[in-house]
């Protein structure tokens, strides 16, 4: 279900503060690099969880995922802030939060925290959860719909 290098990942870190994200970064932009570098300061490691293509499409709908899961796990894993990438296959990342325990779960400003997938389960776990400031006019579908605008 996991895979081995997550396992390992686990492992290697297990006395580390792991702060822990999801979602599609199905066209990388500032507002999601800025994001995730915020994470990154609420731990000592943050890790990703990348919708598979599957679970993009059933979230998104049929034209999406733009890019394909293993070259968005690739560009998500190159950035400066990101220490691992681990691809769910679930419309939710509830069992992947709950392999993962992270001491820290964030998600982007249009979230509630009482909305947040796995928020109970964080906290409960003596966690945190927070909802990070967005960055104003960027967003994928916006690149998507002035692309297709041209």
């Amino acid at each position: 279900m996991f895979s081995k290098e997550l396992e390992a990942f686990l492992i290697a870190n297990a006395d580390k503060k792991i702060v822990f994200t999801n979602g599609c970064f199905d066209i990388l932009h500032k507002g999601h690099v800025t994001y995730l570098t915020e994470a990154k300061k609420l731990g000592d490691l943050l890790v990703i969880g990348l919708n598979s293509d599957a679970s993009v499409k059933r979230l998104k709908g049929p034209e999406r995922p733009i890019n394909n899961e293993v070259d968005r796990q690739y560009v998500m894993s190159q950035l400066k802030a990101v220490d691992f990438v681990e691809i769910f296959h679930e419309d939710t990342p509830l069992n992947l939060i709950l392999k993962i325990k992270p001491s820290v779960l964030v998600k982007g400003g249009d979230w509630k925290i009482d909305q947040i997938v796995g928020a109970k389960e964080v906290i409960t776990n003596g966690g945190e959860v927070y909802s990070l400031n967005f960055v104003d006019g960027y967003s994928t579908t916006g690149i998507i719909h002035k692309i297709q605008a041209t």
